[in-house]
């Protein structure tokens, strides 16, 4: 049974009130275990696990560095357009607002890779779209790829949901990651959010995990907003989600994602739900005790303090220099951001800061490195 099937069997507030009512055993339970399943993560993202933060931490940083060794893998993202049909409530691209819109051409691309080159040894990079299939779909995509081919060993992209073959024909360009946030997984809230637009279609967008699994895409990233609705009953779907794609396009790797809301260009949507520090330090911890092979990411959303000491206790990739504005190295400056950045410092600041916690920087997808 596919993903999107099952989803329509779950009772989002049978399943949250099962995380709120989990107690100390529950959590203690989870945490002497070798193996994890949905349970265990359960106890481990609910209010019971709090108590145990200094226990998780450990555990979190001990199968981080079996897995990953002391080393974080650094990656910067290249906006390629901010023009967008969609009408999402919390983004600086929504297309009701009043910005001007960018959609760089070839010769603009190469000045920003040139850019880029300069502040690091990057070798992961990761092209962002906003969603215009016709002025910058899948024929646009594609060419981007292979124009920044030569300057990249691994190239990642955060852009629409696109059919299989559309996935095939850009992996077979040099594609390895694509990412695609789910945003929220409650249903009947999610047009809330996205209420015009390709992206209001919630079944279209969850089943894009399956094509992309279909066309052998090497690595898929999953991802909640975290705002929008409880995150503990978020991230406990997206972990469902996890498992249901690891087991059935198990050859692919994996990496997950928890990005807060952060400040826009135009109305700034109010999150609903507002996650401390310590929040998702936990949620963290769960995700990384719940599966040891699992990429995490942390962008520049966070603040330097909470990167800096989430680099030991189990984050496994940073964003670094990060521009969200198209054209934001070089062509334009500061224009057109899709959010404020919470994290300022320059790609070798962040390299210090990794060093000063006695970490390695990996440059390129270490997935790639060890084929």
């Amino acid at each position: 049974m596919k993903f999107i099937e099952q989803i329509d069997k779950w009772d989002w507030q049978e399943l949250q009130s099962r995380i709120y009512t989990q107690t100390a055993e529950n959590v203690e339970v989870a945490l002497t275990k070798e193996r994890r399943n949905i349970d265990d993560f359960i106890a481990l993202v609910s209010p019971a696990a709090q108590n145990y933060l200094e226990t998780m931490a450990a555990l979190s940083q001990k199968y981080t560095q079996q897995r990953f060794g002391n080393t974080v893998q650094l990656y910067i993202p290249l906006y390629l357009t901010n023009s967008c049909i969609n009408h999402c409530i919390y983004c600086g691209f929504n297309h009701n607002n009043n910005i001007r819109r960018i959609i760089l051409n070839d010769e603009q691309i190469l000045r920003e890779v040139e850019a880029i080159k300069k502040t690091g040894d990057f070798q992961h990079i990761l092209l962002v779209t906003g969603e215009n299939p016709k002025d910058a779909g899948i024929d646009y995509i594609e060419n981007a790829i292979r124009l920044v081919k030569p300057y990249f060993s691994s190239i990642s992209i955060e852009v629409q949901p696109l059919g299989e073959l559309e996935y095939k024909q850009l992996t077979e360009a040099g594609l390895n990651a694509v990412y695609c946030y789910q945003e929220t997984y409650r249903k009947e809230r999610y047009k809330i959010y996205h209420p015009k637009g390709m992206k209001s279609k919630f079944d279209w967008r969850l089943d894009g995990f399956d094509r992309m699994g279909k066309a052998g895409v090497h690595k898929i990233g999953l991802g909640i907003l975290i705002g929008l609705e409880d995150w503990r009953t978020d991230a406990t779907m997206m972990a469902m989600h996890l498992r249901y794609l690891q087991k059935t396009y198990w050859q692919t790797k994996y990496s997950i994602s928890f990005p807060r809301m952060r400040p826009h260009e135009g109305k700034f949507f109010q999150p609903n739900v507002v996650m401390s520090d310590k929040d998702l330090a936990q949620l963290i911890f769960a995700c990384r005790i719940f599966d040891h092979d699992i990429e995490i990411a942390l962008s520049t959303r966070e603040d330097t303090v909470f990167r800096d000491n989430m680099i030991s206790l189990g984050v496994t990739s940073l964003s670094a220099g990060s521009k969200t504005d198209p054209g934001g190295y070089a062509v334009y400056r500061n224009e057109l951001e899709q959010f404020a950045v919470n994290d300022g410092r320059s790609p070798d600041e962040v390299l210090f800061a990794v060093r000063k916690q006695g970490y390695e920087a990996v440059w390129k997808d270490w997935d790639l490195c060890l084929q």
